[in-house]
């Protein structure tokens, strides 16, 4: 069995998606060949998140935040070099931030990245995840579709995760189209930390925990309280 035959026997994808993107015309845009299992995922997928938690970057996304040919990906290299230089107790990196091309992000903003080596050959590539830009740092030896497998079915932990991740089992949920006009590349902001809205949260009479999952009502009254 296949790790996407494993993936799809946990959560069904959804049906009637559109037709798969001209891979040849992404990797072209990014200079860069892609694994074959991150293709044939987002070809069975789409938008959408995995246990309401982890979504997957998409090529040519009309939404920036998950663009993967967009300049979001790139962004977190810089930002993880210098959050380490401006740390009190810096510690070394896992992996060379050149060497690292994010392809997906969790609610609670920590990073999915590709560990690009060998460079010329993607089909090898690890998986490493990384806690909203700070350590630590978790490392999985295998496919990007393998790492979902392995996380969905309880076989593997990480760290960053909340341990309630299976609570309500392995599933997919599919994006819904917006309804308001999405940001540009010239009026996006950066996202807020989750740490921000926790700070906040709990200085305003949220009982959260240090770590796990926010809710989603914690960060809706967070947006109206802090609108701008």
């Amino acid at each position: 069995m296949t790790a996407l035959n494993a993936l799809t026997a946990l959560c069904p994808p959804p049906a009637g998606l559109p037709s798969a993107p001209d891979w040849s015309q992404v990797e072209g845009m990014l200079g860069t060949s892609l694994p074959q299992d991150y293709k044939e995922l987002i070809t069975a997928y789409g938008p959408g998140r995995f246990c309401g938690f982890i979504t997957l970057y998409q090529p040519r996304s009309p939404n920036i935040w998950t663009n993967l040919t967009g300049p979001l990906p790139a962004r977190p290299r810089g930002q993880i070099e210098e959050v380490r230089q401006a740390s009190r107790h810096s510690q070394p990196l896992p992996h060379s931030p050149e060497h690292l091309f994010a392809m997906g992000v969790t609610d609670n903003g920590d990073h999915l990245f590709w560990v690009t080596q060998p460079a010329d050959a993607p089909d090898q590539w690890a998986i490493a995840v990384n806690e909203a830009l700070r350590a630590p740092w978790f490392t999985y030896n295998g496919s990007l579709t393998e790492f979902l497998v392995s996380v969905l079915s309880g076989t593997t932990r990480v760290p960053m995760f909340p341990k309630d991740l299976l609570h309500h089992g392995p599933t997919f949920t599919p994006s819904t189209p917006r309804s308001t006009p999405l940001a540009t590349a010239a009026t996006w902001k950066a996202p807020v930390s989750t740490r921000t809205i926790r700070n906040w949260a709990n200085a305003n009479g949220f009982d959260l925990p240090e770590r796990g999952r926010i809710p989603f009502d914690v960060v809706e009254a967070w947006r109206r309280a802090n609108p701008s």
